[in-house]
């Protein structure tokens, strides 16, 4: 199974307002975005479990003329509080870049 870098040509993340971030996949090719755009690996519910959010409050935006998929997500403490550790979250997407993926060859029976 390839991990989600392997198929990604540019992976980033960034502030999308105070409460939310954003995670933009720019698949490889049409190929690639076709095989992994909808993976469960990338899934609202895989999302909410990596960052510790509510599943419902995670929103897929998919790109197909661009091979993008963009989630966003509410930020866990607001943008500048005390607890803040990451101010761009220009760092967010690195927990995704190891995930396994899928793909619809391997979801059809």
């Amino acid at each position: 199974m390839p991990k989600l870098k392997d198929v990604c040509r540019y992976v980033r993340s960034k502030n999308a307002g105070p409460f939310w971030v954003t995670v933009d996949l720019f698949f490889d090719g049409t190929d690639s975005y076709a095989d992994y755009h909808d993976d469960p690996a990338i899934s609202a519910a895989a999302i909410a479990t990596i960052y510790g959010v509510d599943a419902a409050l995670v929103r897929h935006f998919e790109v197909k003329s661009l091979n993008m998929v963009k989630i966003s997500y509410p930020r866990t403490t607001p943008q500048g509080g005390v607890l803040e550790r990451d101010m761009h979250s220009g760092q967010q997407f690195v927990p995704l870049l190891e995930l396994h993926l899928r793909g619809i060859s391997t979801l059809d029976p």
